[in-house]
């Protein structure tokens, strides 16, 4: 029996559906529970599940039976995330968020106890702030950096080791950690160029691990309380679509 391009198409996004049915939390579902996520009847669900076994996109074990995501998928992930580049993955979302400020956009990623900043939108406006493409610092000062290890579950001892040789209390430091993870951004001012406020906001990967930061950069004389509270938002969502770009969920 022949089938139409149409009961193909519907066929395959019926078994996607399947694959998205399970989660994190759920990573072993019986037949029950996937007729409880995916609309189908049972002689389908059965038929598109024997094909998925078949590819090893899922697997299926015990009694009564139940499912999981087999070796094909870990494939594909593993072809994915090699394919990921930071910079390129962001460059729309920096756009949006270069667009909204009108102020110089980066991107960070950690490097020990350094930051790097991967990719730059310069401001369009005169007086403007910008450190380039290859620009490194220390992660404990300012906030792109900051706003990294509020997310990175750092003791206080590695505190101590990023912050020696500087005029900082690593207690107090930690800290303000802790209030930056629950605000959701980082901000700072005067930290490395006098008279430059920096905002900045995390990113995670697909392991749920910070990845990095996103982060604004302009004059005080701009960027005043109500502009980095407006920015900091801007800064929050853009981040959390980056984290779902790289796979996060």
């Amino acid at each position: 029996m022949s089938i139409s391009s149409g009961d193909g198409v519907r066929a395959v996004e019926r078994a996607l559906d399947i694959l998205k049915a399970f989660s994190v939390n759920e990573h072993e579902l019986s037949a029950a529970q996937l007729l409880e996520r995916v609309p189908l009847s049972r002689p389908t669900l059965y038929r598109l599940l024997q094909t998925l076994v078949h590819s090893g996109f899922v697997v299926s074990s015990g009694e009564p039976q139940r499912f999981r995501l087999g070796p094909a998928v870990g494939q594909l992930t593993h072809v994915w995330s090699s394919g990921l580049n930071v910079s390129a993955v962001g460059q729309a979302i920096m756009q949006r968020v270069w667009a909204a400020t009108q102020e110089t956009v980066a991107l960070f990623v950690p490097q020990g106890a350094m930051r790097l900043c991967v990719a730059e939108l310069a401001s369009p406006q005169a007086l403007s702030f910008k450190r380039g493409v290859g620009y490194q610092e220390r992660i404990v000062l300012g906030a792109s950096g900051q706003v990294i290890l509020a997310h990175a579950n750092t003791s206080i001892e590695a505190i101590e080791r990023y912050a020696e040789g500087l005029n900082l209390d690593p207690i107090r430091l930690a800290q303000e950690l802790r209030q930056i993870r629950k605000r959701g951004y980082a901000t700072s001012k005067n930290a490395l160029i006098e008279g430059a406020v920096a905002i900045a906001a995390p990113f995670f990967n697909s392991h749920g691990q910070v990845a990095g930061s996103i982060a604004v950069f302009g004059p005080g004389a701009r960027l005043k309380e109500g502009k980095v509270r407006q920015f900091g938002a801007v800064l929050v969502k853009e981040a959390a679509a980056l984290s779902q770009a790289l796979g996060h969920t």
